[in-house]
């Protein structure tokens, strides 16, 4: 089992801009700062359907506390969301603030289970906050984003945004059994009309 001050310090960059250093606190219970930074949007931050465009700026707004098993940040997240509307397909552009509440223990006071249960952990003095930025993000976001609550959709015969063209219809489907018979009639009304004087025949 790897105890304090060993290579757990060199898995996680203390340059890279979601690992913070906790030195400042001292490990000694009821220290805190406050920490405000902008950072760029890791890689595939959301959904399929919408999310923060990587690299755009995420701002954060956190309180670090040192408690007995270790530190407490909490906080918010703001970022820009892009993307398109789940009915019909509109591009859509809104703004996202979520929470981050999460501990983040000592080496000394983890356990063997901690792994399991996806405890967070403090690797040296470091801490990483990717993972409760993407928590976070994800859980604000809605499961299917529409530009608006009652947008219609698109037709799903011709694809056009109904939303623009409320009165859209098509001619009824004619049954494929009856196909033939409106040939049919389609070539006798042409035929009438190149000669009218059958029409009262």
């Amino acid at each position: 089992m790897t105890g304090p001050g060993s290579d757990l310090l060199t898995s996680l960059d203390p340059r890279a801009p979601l690992v913070l250093d906790t030195r400042e606190l001292g490990r000694r219970p009821g220290s805190q700062r406050e920490v405000s930074l902008t950072v760029p949007a890791p890689k595939d931050l959301g959904i399929d359907v919408l999310g923060v465009a990587e690299g755009s700026p995420v701002e954060l707004d956190l309180r670090l506390e040192a408690v007995m098993e270790g530190v407490l940040v909490t906080g918010t997240v703001s970022a820009d969301l892009d993307g398109e509307c789940a009915r019909c397909l509109e591009p859509l552009h809104e703004q996202i603030v979520g929470d981050i509440q999460e501990l983040y223990v000592y080496d000394e006071h983890q356990t063997p289970h901690d792994e399991d249960d996806e405890v967070s952990r403090l690797e040296g003095d470091l801490i990483d906050l990717e993972p409760q930025l993407r928590d976070a993000v994800v859980l604000e976001l809605p499961f299917q984003p529409m530009c608006r609550p009652d947008c219609p959709g698109l037709c799903p015969e011709c694809g056009a945004r109904l939303a623009e063209d409320p009165d859209h219809a098509h001619d009824e489907p004619i049954d494929p059994r009856w196909a033939g018979l409106a040939d049919l009639n389609e070539q006798l009304g042409q035929e009438l009309d190149q000669h009218p004087e059958h029409k009262h025949d």
